[in-house]
């Protein structure tokens, strides 16, 4: 059991400095590539948006949504299917229509999927992690989700037990990963990705759960084994 942990936590490492450097390779490429003043200015922006937690349906809120102090339960179920369906959970699919590039953050979308699965984003995708205040707006999530990530999106009236047990699911696992809240969708907790096949747009994947149970995590786990690093677009 101990060699399992060291290896875990070994691995874990290894993926957080590769991804350090792809995004230190990233913004370099923003920042000096072709068109080197828009890309300076498109960058900015989104240092902006990320750090005043601007965007959604709760630009307004703050506060510690995801609180720490949560456990996770053994997991139990690992087919997505079976978790979904145990948990009460949907599975929908969309063929994605468009990967346009947006130069505004805040430009309305209309997306046909709430919460979003796939279509036009800003230009510069928001960081992975936990946003315990406000998320990041809905057009950088999306470009983040053509990255490969999962998003679990959480109400932010579900009771504190689960909200802190989202967190160590996050605590357990970020790779890849991106937590947010969401005020305005039907479901209480909801997990999203966007595959590459068929190419070229890919197909928007949404699990959503309109109620909580200890069940739902295990439906989050196999969602997220199940699509993530699958986007689009590769990027670590």
């Amino acid at each position: 059991m101990a060699h399992r942990r060291d290896q875990k936590e070994r691995l874990r490492r290894e993926r957080e400095e590769r991804e350090a450097a792809a995004k230190a390779t990233q913004q370099r490429k923003r920042l000096f590539g072709v068109g080197g003043a828009v890309a300076i200015a498109v960058a900015a922006i989104a240092i902006v948006v990320v750090l005043s937690g601007g965007g959604g349906d709760d630009a307004q809120s703050a506060g510690n949504n995801f609180p720490e102090g949560g456990s996770l339960p053994e997991q139990k179920v690992f087919d997505l299917d079976q978790a979904a369906s145990a948990a009460g959970c949907e599975l929908k699919s969309n063929r994605a229509t468009s990967r346009e590039h947006l130069q505004d953050p805040n430009q309305k979308v209309n997306y046909p999927q709430n919460p979003p699965t796939s279509g036009k984003h800003f230009a510069v995708p928001a960081d992975d992690g936990l946003y315990n205040a406000a998320p990041p707006p809905d057009t950088a999530l999306i470009h983040s989700l053509e990255h490969g990530r999962i998003i679990i999106w959480a109400k932010p009236s579900l009771p504190a037990d689960a909200r802190a047990q989202l967190r160590a699911l996050m605590d357990d696992d970020d790779y890849q990963i991106i937590l947010v809240r969401r005020a305005k969708m039907p479901y209480a907790v909801a997990a999203t990705a966007w595959n590459h096949d068929p190419t070229p747009n890919g197909t928007g994947r949404l699990m959503g759960c309109p109620t909580w149970d200890d069940g739902v995590i295990d439906a989050l786990r196999a969602f997220r084994d199940e699509h993530r690093s699958n986007g689009p677009e590769d990027i670590p």
